[in-house]
């Protein structure tokens, strides 16, 4: 699994840089650190729409610490007891 979050300006000062934390401890939490590559790029193209991250090419727009955890329970339910 590949989670890409975009780190340009505009989303990282609008949440990714917390985005980030959480999917972070929730990779170590679940321990499956072996399983996830988490990949920061620069800019995903909405600016507008940001923050933005993406799972496997799946793109998610206005991720909020919450909206981020479901979208890691919904993606990583085959991989970990989550």
């Amino acid at each position: 699994m590949t989670i890409s979050i975009c780190m340009g300006s505009s989303c990282y000062a609008r949440g990714n840089n917390r985005n980030l934390e959480v999917i972070q401890a929730f990779v170590r939490e679940h321990g499956i650190d072996a399983d996830v590559t988490i990949r920061g790029g620069l800019c995903h193209g909405k600016c507008r729409q940001g923050p933005n991250v993406s799972v496997n090419g799946i793109a998610y727009t206005s991720v909020d610490p919450n909206a981020c955890l479901d979208i890691l329970n919904r993606h990583c339910a085959d991989i970990a007891a989550v």
